[in-house]
């Protein structure tokens, strides 16, 4: 099997990549084990919230200047200010375009409410995310009988003390008693695959209307949309009342959302995704391209001009620590020195960790390097590379993003025959 475009890893970067290639014309196949990242998270990207100092970003542009001065290996010094703002402009078109359109603008950083009740600056957020509450709106938080992973109590509180009139509620739901009877199946992912079936429309819409008798605003666990993502928008026209969700612990529906939203977009471009799959080798060609050997294909390669490598970090284990240090598993990549252990990290566990950094080294192409030299026909995107805190900075979502689609426009600017 030819391809143009080979991609190891299908999480958010993987996908934005493989996206970006179909829409140029390019064939592309994406390799992935299965879950990512995205499944963890809230559905929320954020694209630069502070600088390593802990100064807080007001102004990007000046931002990524400082950013360059503070952190020289971070990729978006790497990219380039210019470069970075274009890109993140280009992303929100993209995101616009998908089956699941977010909420959010460059020029517009706006804030989502947390489970805790806390508000959290983001770049792009979930269609259906809570956002700004009215000063006048009274708002009910709604939880699910039974269902552990969202405090509504805690959030009540902190919305109180800023002044939000709002009060608890709790949806009896009885359709889902066969789910509390587990405790261990009794999460949003399975709450989702219930409630979103139409047979169940009527049992959640009759409490809703109770609810909705005295609210504005309904703030409800994120265990809708998982496979209707129009189930908000019906039960806000059928109620009369604004519906905003909250994330929960993982699994995020929100998350897993956003990632096969993005998923069926690429494939109706004509891009390939070979789910549950592995690459185990990979030899460069002599005439340029690579023979990728996955564990579902046995002998028979894979075979693609350029290779992208976005495997994530250590979670999906594309970086790995042992006792002698940090290594990139699959080809062996110069990754940063992580120096002496007791270096890797901070014994307050609250304090910037220095082990969120370390990844590959790559330059302003993102092109990795091997023994000293650039490796020929592969980009290196998203968590795997290093120079960042995704956490500290509250970059991860937008590093993942802009790499992939400068990735992709490296490609895309030398088009080469196919092999």
């Amino acid at each position: 099997m030819k391809f143009d475009s080979l991609i190891i890893g299908g999480g958010l970067a993987g996908l934005v990549c493989g996206i970006r290639l179909a829409q140029g014309g390019h064939k592309t196949v994406i390799v992935s084990r299965g879950q990512s990242a995205l499944h963890f998270a809230s559905g929320g990207l954020d694209l630069l919230n502070r600088l390593p100092d802990g100064s807080p970003v007001n102004d990007l542009p000046s931002a990524l200047a400082e950013l360059a001065r503070q952190a020289p290996q971070h990729p978006y010094t790497l990219i380039g200010a210019a470069s970075v703002i274009r890109l993140a402009r280009d992303a929100e078109s993209l995101f616009t375009q998908s089956p699941l359109a977010m909420h959010g603008s460059l020029d517009t950083p706006h804030h989502s409410l947390t489970p805790l009740g806390k508000w959290h600056r983001t770049w792009l957020s979930p269609r259906h995310a809570c956002r700004t509450i009215g000063s006048s709106q009274r708002v009910t938080v709604v939880g699910i009988c039974g269902f552990l992973d969202i405090e509504p109590a805690s959030i009540v509180d902190s919305l109180q003390r800023e002044g939000v009139s709002c009060r608890q509620a709790e949806l009896t739901l009885p359709v889902l008693d066969q789910l509390r009877d587990n405790p261990s199946e009794f999460r949003s992912v399975n709450i989702a695959r219930v409630l979103d079936n139409d047979a169940q429309h009527n049992a959640l819409l009759h409490e809703l209307h109770q609810l909705a008798r005295h609210s504005d605003l309904l703030i409800l666990p994120a265990c809708l949309g998982l496979d209707n993502p129009r189930i908000i928008a019906n039960l806000q026209a059928s109620i009369g009342c604004a519906i905003a969700c909250v994330p929960t612990l993982p699994p995020s529906v929100p998350g897993i959302a956003l990632h096969q939203a993005l998923a069926r977009y690429f494939r109706t471009l004509g891009g390939t995704v070979l789910v549950g799959d592995k690459v185990q080798q990979a030899h460069p060609e002599p005439g340029g391209g690579y023979r990728v050997f996955t564990a579902n294909h046995g002998d028979i390669p894979l075979r693609a001009r350029h290779l992208v490598l976005a495997s994530g970090s250590f979670f999906s284990q594309g970086l790995v620590a042992t006792r002698s240090g940090i290594q990139e598993p699959l080809f062996g990549l110069e990754v940063q020195d992580p120096g002496p252990r007791s270096q890797w990290y901070q014994a307050d566990f609250f304090q910037p960790q220095p082990w969120q950094q370390f990844g590959v080294l790559a330059d302003a192409a993102l092109r990795p390097r091997k023994d000293g030299a650039p490796v020929a026909d592969m980009f290196v995107i998203g968590g795997v590379l290093g120079g960042f805190d995704p956490i500290h900075l509250g970059c991860g979502g937008g590093v993942s993003v802009v790499t992939a689609l400068h990735a992709a426009d490296q490609i895309l600017a030398h088009q080469e025959a196919p092999l």
